[in-house]
């Protein structure tokens, strides 16, 4: 077993935050060339730092919003705690946020108002941040944010979800007066938020990304797929609507991943889009890239919009006889869902028109 190294103290825009065993490996294809848990811890101490007066990047993207961890304190390769609640016990900084599960129980997560809460959770291991699309201040019922998840399918790989970003989704989005902020995943897919006004809930947010992924599958049925059942999806890219759902979130803006290079969750223009290399992405280069030429979601809060528009998609979709789609199975049977059963083994007889099953 490898030795601990000494701890440190950080200091994190006036709060010190303990960083234990420094140099422990946490990406082991990177080694102690820039895969230490130091890399890491520093990597977002960088991110969250203030710069001209406003928030540093990550500090931006989560401030305020109930975040989760994707925690790996051996490790990348070892194994995974994906933290939902706060510790009772955390530093003083440190603050939480009640928030509602779908099944209705109540839980705390933090709630990151000062960048030493993502050094913090760095230090706990945490790799990836995910973050609600809601905020403290006008409660977590409503969200600001539409979370458009590009999913490649086996056979597909990131040049076509690149395609169908570009020629796809952002005419529609044009088309309706939508302002889309791409990202990529930190893997092989592609993340676009759009931000909206607090004023609907889940349910409506969902369903306009149900409309909205309808759309880009009427305009280009070879490449996009909304199929929930993967048996349907073939060769296309999936446009996952389920991620707009309350309690489900992504990888947020300048998260780590958990891949062998350290690659980042990086939002970029959609001119960069069309060139942009994801393994290009990493912890080693987002933070030079940031400092040359600013963060691209810098404003964001500012291009919200009302749902409207894909209100009256989902209402001609409703009238067309195309409803909900599938909640994932953790979640409570919504009304008006479809029957949670894949096609291939659905049998009509044992469902009734509400999407319930008939006992024998």
């Amino acid at each position: 077993m490898a030795s601990r190294s000494p701890a440190e103290q950080l200091e994190v825009d006036g709060i010190d935050v303990r960083m234990s065993n420094p140099d422990k490996i946490y990406f082991p294809e990177l080694g102690d060339d820039g895969g230490r848990k130091r890399d890491l811890v520093g990597y977002y101490r960088t991110m969250a730092l203030p710069r001209d007066g406003a928030d540093g990047p990550i500090m931006a993207a989560l401030r305020d919003r109930p975040t989760f961890l994707q925690r790996f304190p051996d490790g990348i390769e070892g194994d995974e705690i994906y933290q939902k609640h706060i510790a009772k016990k955390r530093p003083e900084h440190v603050q939480s946020t009640r928030i509602v599960f779908p099944s209705g129980r109540t839980g705390d997560a933090l709630r990151p108002t000062v960048p030493a809460d993502i050094v913090w959770a760095a230090n706990l291991g945490t790799v990836t941040f995910h973050s609600w699309p809601t905020r403290t201040d006008s409660g977590h019922d409503h969200p600001d944010q539409l979370r458009v998840d590009l999913d490649p399918q086996p056979g597909t790989d990131f040049d076509d979800v690149r395609r169908v970003a570009l020629e796809v989704l952002r005419p529609i989005l044009d088309d309706l007066g939508y302002t889309g902020f791409p990202k990529t995943s930190g893997g092989r897919g592609i993340h676009v938020y759009i931000p909206i006004e607090p004023r609907w809930d889940f349910i409506a947010g969902r369903r306009a990304v149900i409309a909205l992924a309808r759309e880009m599958e009427r305009r280009d049925p070879d490449s996009v797929t909304t199929s929930w059942w993967k048996e349907e999806r073939g060769e296309r890219i999936f446009i996952d609507f389920n991620q707009n759902a309350r309690d489900r979130t992504m990888a947020s803006p300048y998260s780590v991943r958990r891949n062998a290079r350290g690659r980042v969750s990086t939002p970029v223009t959609w001119a960069e889009l069309v060139d942009v290399d994801p393994d290009d992405c990493t912890m080693a280069t987002v933070a030079d890239l940031v400092a040359r030429r600013g963060d691209p979601m810098a404003g964001i809060d500012e291009h919200r919009a009302g749902l409207e528009p894909l209100l009256e998609m989902v209402q001609r979709d409703d009238a067309d006889g195309l409803g909900d789609m599938p909640y994932p199975p953790s979640y409570p049977k919504m009304p008006g869902e479809p029957p949670r059963v894949q096609p291939s083994k659905k049998v009509a007889a044992h469902w009734d028109a509400e999407g319930n099953r008939i006992e024998d």
